[in-house]
């Protein structure tokens, strides 16, 4: 095997060294052919009835595993559970085998192929929902046909995952017993494939063009999650040096700092009180992110403030005396609320979604800040309170008198649009501090959908341009003497985390179990290597040559297996 054939090269998006043998997802269920119809004499009414019995089955499956699951896996898992409970796909499909005499899985089939061409109609968030259709039109065809349901394998050993793609359902149901590592053809920085790995501590690499036909069913292959570098076969010296690096395990033993004492805040990201209570576990320095969504998904009206004051305190109590930064409701795009219609956009993405929704129901937002500063004096952190999806100076100064008006002294802002990046110097007059959501602010910067691995090289926070929005963002921080944070998936990651605080980052949010390999990371480097690592990054002209030119700079991180 020549060295190019030795190795596969993608984007690292869940730090971790391991080695095992390649499994890989099953194949999809395939297209039952066309034109197959039932046997006059067969029981159409009875095969049709087949169907919603199979769509039941499938949605009592994902509710099983959501029951089980936490966090984003038990969301990602509850959403397609909900769409398999949907009955207007089995109603459509039952028709076509009542009307047209079409076997099941035929009608199932094609069932889903309309209602997947109604969505991409519609574009926006339904579009990005097509792929979850399919998933579950799989799922309902392998339970009519007696066949395993599609997901990740059974097999005697762990081992590591390859795949084109994994479907969010298949994603969240990832065991990190059994699955030692993932490697994806497809799939992006922040796809749910890079989010779910993250959170389940699985060490994961995607957009690794041609993994699943170079890497042979049963080959040892040693995965490093932070480089994106798959090794095929490794030798004994290869794998006694990835031994050594992950010898003793990371933990969380102080606050951040940098080798020579500059402090960075190391945070965590959490959706619910369970979710607090593992990072206050862990050692978090506080919360850089409190998703308030947990109170309002699912629900056919908004909570009380009885209901919100009860949830925030659980999440306040966790980290007493420290700093909980909570996100007013970011609902809209791919949150979509039934309380709140919206009607028809274009593209979701891009409308009324995040703070915007205050411009039309003022009485939301007021009623969850009064919860929140109801929540915040019955404890004792530290609350400061941010809002989603700003674009402009007077939304956030709107924004600011609201939080005063409740009594809450430190309101903030999230930068995820362009704009807010640009004006963050005037914006940060009024705000009291700003937080970076790269993965959004990679998606509407670089114009691509974060959810599409075939977008996956623009999908980068490493690309230069989104640099260049961190920088200007953080410049407009010190011109007023404000912090500004990031909370997106880029704070996770161990060589990106050095560029950021050496753009100028004060504070570093992410999901729990990636917070002692950031630290680690920043505890072997200066400030001045930050600072110097930042240029040359801002300097790239892509995002591989920012990341290749960054690593090269920092062979510590190599050592310590990061």
């Amino acid at each position: 095997m020549s060295p190019s054939q030795r190795h596969v090269s993608g984007i690292g998006v869940s730090a971790g060294l391991v080695a095992g043998p390649v499994v890989h997802l099953p194949d999809p269920v395939s297209e039952p052919p066309a034109g197959v119809r039932l046997h006059p004499s067969h029981d159409h009414d009875a095969e049709a009835r087949r169907i919603p019995a199979a769509a039941a089955q499938v949605t009592a499956d994902l509710e099983r595993a959501a029951a089980a699951a936490s966090g984003d896996t038990a969301d990602v898992l509850a959403a397609a559970a909900t769409i398999a409970a949907d009955p207007t796909l089995s109603a459509d499909a039952q028709r076509r085998v009542q009307t047209e005499h079409l076997v099941p899985e035929r009608a199932v089939w094609e069932a889903a192929a309309e209602v997947s061409r109604q969505f991409l109609a519609l574009g926006g968030h339904f579009a990005e929902r097509v792929g979850d259709i399919e998933d579950i039109r799989d799922r309902v065809i392998a339970a009519l046909t007696g066949r395993p349901a599609p997901g990740v394998p059974e097999h005697s050993e762990p081992f590591v995952l390859v795949a084109l793609d994994l479907a969010p359902s298949t994603t969240a149901a990832l065991d990190p017993a059994r699955v030692l590592a993932v490697v994806t053809d497809g799939a992006g920085p922040t796809s749910h494939t890079a989010i779910v790995a993250n959170a389940l501590g699985i060490p994961a690499v995607v957009a690794a063009q041609g993994a699943s036909a170079l890497l042979a069913e049963g080959t040892q292959v040693l995965v490093n999650g932070s480089t994106g570098l798959v090794t095929i076969e490794p030798d004994a010296a290869e794998l006694a040096a990835a031994r050594a690096a992950t010898a003793r395990p990371r933990v969380l033993t102080g606050p951040g700092r940098t080798s020579d004492g500059h402090p960075v805040q190391l945070l965590a990201n959490v959706a619910n009180p369970e979710q607090a209570l593992l990072a206050a576990e862990v050692g978090a320095e506080g919360v850089g992110l409190f998703r308030s969504e947990f109170c309002f998904l699912g629900r056919e009206q908004a909570p009380s403030r009885a209901e919100q004051v009860d949830a925030y305190r659980q999440v306040f109590a966790a980290f007493p005396g420290r700093k909980v930064v909570i996100r007013t409701l970011d609902s809209g795009a791919d949150k979509p609320l039934p309380f709140l219609s919206m009607g028809y956009e274009e593209n979701p993405a891009l409308g009324l979604r995040g703070l915007r929704t205050s411009a039309r129901w003022p009485e939301l937002l007021d009623e969850q800040l009064a919860a929140i500063a109801e929540a915040s004096a019955a404890e004792d952190a530290t609350v400061w309170v941010m809002a989603p999806m700003v674009a402009t100076v007077d939304e956030a100064e709107d924004f600011v008198a609201a939080c005063h008006r409740h009594g809450l002294a430190e309101p903030g802002v999230m930068v995820e649009v362009p704009s807010a990046a640009l004006l963050s110097g005037q914006i940060l007059a009024h705000a009291h501090f700003a937080s970076i959501g790269t993965n959004d602010l990679t998606q509407y910067a670089m114009a691509a959908d974060r959810l599409l691995g075939s977008l996956a090289h623009l999908s980068d926070p490493w690309q230069p341009a989104v640099l260049q929005l961190i920088a200007s963002t953080c410049a407009g921080g010190a011109q007023q003497g404000r912090p500004v944070g990031v909370c997106g998936e880029a704070a996770s990651h161990t060589a990106l985390a050095t560029v950021l605080v050496g753009l100028g980052v004060s504070s570093l949010s992410m999901a729990p179990r990636a917070l002692p390999d950031v630290a680690a990371a920043l505890g072997a480097v200066t400030l001045e290597e930050c600072r110097t690592v930042a240029r040359i990054a801002l300097a790239a002209s892509s995002a591989h040559d920012a990341r290749a030119a960054v690593r090269a700079r920092l062979p510590q991180l190599d050592a310590l297996g990061l």
